[in-house]
């Protein structure tokens, strides 16, 4: 349904609309506000959020239909006017559409012609409507979203391989903000949230600096996804800058409790299956990466204490050449059945 603002000091005009129009207001297609000058009209814009178009008449008392028009980007820059007066020579009109009318119909009035006239800047106004809706929902998407994710929506299969996957050769990060479980227990939830958004900021812009991107949150840890050329030295890389960049932190206060925000780091590369896992039928789909190498990654992110990058013993050979490493020795890991030799990279 439209919702179409009237102003005109004719006392007649709003009976004969409403004859007019009565079938299509009947089967709520449109909806008809009315006001008698412009500075009552700019208060049922104020009133009516949810008007879509104006039909004004130019010579009004108190505040004429021209000024009107001026007046109305400021008061909803959503709305568009028709002018509706008899006063049709070219200077009204151009001083109309200069001050942003829409379209300019001449008294007497051909309600056939208002009608399509309304139709085709109601159709202007909707679509105005849905790019600004599209333009919002996007943005705010974006902050729940990977760019990754994203990208792979808009390829044209998208619907047709919503349940399809691929295996990849990539590296995966966990992080884990070392501590913070004992600051929740004492400070206000809202500072908590603050806190953690501060903290993960700071992760996240050195993972994004290094090429990876964010795949999921979790409680208080950053699940991070590496491919491409040299994955795996730009995972370390990432970890070590936010060693780096915490280390430079002084002590936080949160509530009357001081915090040194730390991080304990897994980092595995090699093969895992990479796509959409979660129920076509319910909708909701993770588009994620699984596998062993996923699962060992978290494993050592649990065994490295605040400071600490650890990874498995494969993983150093790889990264040897690159980066100093100190090894650590045999740990048991959850669902492992052998213990397994960890390295700590420390440059």
């Amino acid at each position: 349904m439209a919702k179409i603002l009237v102003v005109d000091d004719e006392a007649d005009l709003e009976l004969l609309i409403k004859q007019k129009f009565r079938r299509k207001i009947r089967e709520n297609v449109y909806e008809f506000v009315f006001a008698q000058n412009g500075e009552e009209a700019l208060l049922k814009v104020k009133e009516h959020p949810d008007l879509d178009i104006i039909l004004s008449d130019i010579n009004m008392p108190v505040m004429d239909g021209l000024t009107l028009l001026s007046r109305l980007p400021e008061a909803n820059p959503m709305l568009k006017a028709v002018v509706v007066s008899a006063y049709g020579d070219m200077q009204n009109i151009r001083t109309a559409m200069n001050r942003g009318a829409f379209d300019f119909v001449v008294k007497p009035v051909d309600f056939d012609d208002l009608d399509l006239t309304m139709e085709k800047t109601i159709l202007y106004v909707k679509q105005l409507q849905d790019t600004i809706k599209a333009i919002k929902e996007n943005n705010i998407l974006k902050m729940y979203v990977d760019e990754n994710v994203l990208n792979f929506m808009t390829h044209k299969e998208f619907e047709n391989s919503l349940l399809k996957n691929e295996v990849v050769d990539a590296t995966v990060l966990f992080v884990d903000v070392c501590g913070f479980t004992s600051i929740t227990e004492n400070v206000p939830a809202n500072t908590v949230v603050n806190l953690i958004n501060r903290l993960f900021d700071k992760i996240v812009t050195e993972i994004v600096a290094q090429g990876g991107h964010v795949d999921k949150f979790m409680g208080d840890a950053v699940m991070a996804v590496f491919r491409g050329d040299f994955h795996l030295d730009r995972a370390i890389d990432a970890a070590l800058a936010t060693n780096a960049q915490l280390n430079n932190i002084e002590e936080i206060t949160a509530g009357d409790q001081s915090y040194k925000p730390q991080i304990a780091v897994g980092i595995n590369s090699g093969e895992m299956v990479s796509g959409n896992i979660g129920s076509e039928s319910l909708r909701r789909l993770d588009y994620t990466v699984i596998g062993d190498a996923v699962n060992l990654a978290q494993r050592l992110q649990s065994a490295a204490k605040a400071g600490q990058i650890i990874i498995s013993e494969e993983t150093y050979h790889k990264a040897k050449e690159s980066f100093r490493c100190e090894r650590i020795g045999e740990v048991t890991l959850k669902n492992k059945a052998k213990p397994v030799t960890i390295y700590q990279v420390l440059e």
